[in-house]
């Protein structure tokens, strides 16, 4: 990884870069708040940011230490509460949600809930808290979380929020939105999407300096790999910059 940035930095600016104007997003604690204000700050000012705990709409001056900071509704278009933002959400209002997980499996699916056997775990986890209302109801779930062959597994210890479930149509059979699902996700050696014949992950682009072996090597299950495979483009100077005015303390991006 190249002194001028660190990873943190270049995972916001990733996630923020998918993230389009005049469009709107559920947006938890952390990485998630600082993608969504970057964004807000740089490409897409008509961004709607959307937090769990109601906040709707606000310009929020620097990073919020959680959903429920009272800056969540600086400037907002409502303060509002969680049951009307879960309520837009099923409604059909939100387009993209962020997520983190444990595991995650090649269709998407996510565990937040145990590492080993429910009734005798070797990790219990804080479970789905509105995870799995994200991933059910957003028409698109970026997920942002570590990879390696822990994370990345052939099958999850439990299934908490559902990505594309066993295939190509499992979410519909399932009675889940037609069109919605994982569409991104972001770890700290590169970028997936997920295949729309098979929907399995599938590879899109590698961090600078990382190989797609190493992708491979990290991950439980075979991955897609295209003929074609990007490379992420790190954060500017004017990006950084931006990103220490958003988290002046260094909370979540670092010192």
């Amino acid at each position: 990884m190249s002194q001028d940035y660190n990873s943190t930095e270049l995972l916001a600016t990733v996630a923020a870069g998918l993230l389009e104007d005049n469009k709107s997003v559920f947006v938890g604690t952390g990485l998630p708040m600082i993608a969504a204000m970057l964004a807000q700050r740089t490409h897409a000012p008509n961004l709607l940011i959307v937090f769990e705990a109601g906040g709707i709409g606000p310009q929020v001056p620097v990073l919020p230490i959680s959903v429920g900071d009272s800056r969540t509704f600086y400037r907002a278009v409502a303060a509002s509460s969680m049951h009307d933002v879960m309520s837009a959400s099923q409604a059909g209002y939100l387009d993209y949600g962020f997520l983190g997980a444990a595991q995650i499996d090649r269709y998407g699916n996510l565990n937040t809930t145990v590492i080993g056997e429910w009734a005798n775990p070797t990790v219990r986890l804080p479970g789905s808290g509105g995870a799995n209302d994200v991933g059910s109801s957003c028409w698109r779930t970026i997920i942002v979380m570590r990879q390696d062959r822990r994370r990345f597994v052939e099958r999850l210890d439990f299934l908490t929020t559902p990505g594309y479930l066993d295939g190509p149509g499992a979410r519909e059979r399932a009675g889940l939105p037609a069109g919605s699902g994982p569409y991104r996700v972001i770890t700290q050696l590169g970028v997936y999407g997920f295949d729309e014949q098979t929907r399995r992950m599938m590879v899109l682009a590698t961090h600078p300096g990382v190989t797609v072996d190493e992708l491979q090597a990290n991950s439980g299950f075979e991955l897609i790999v295209p003929a074609q495979v990007g490379t992420t483009e790190p954060p500017p100077p004017e990006v950084r910059r931006t990103l220490r005015e958003i988290d002046p303390t260094g909370m979540v991006i670092g010192k």
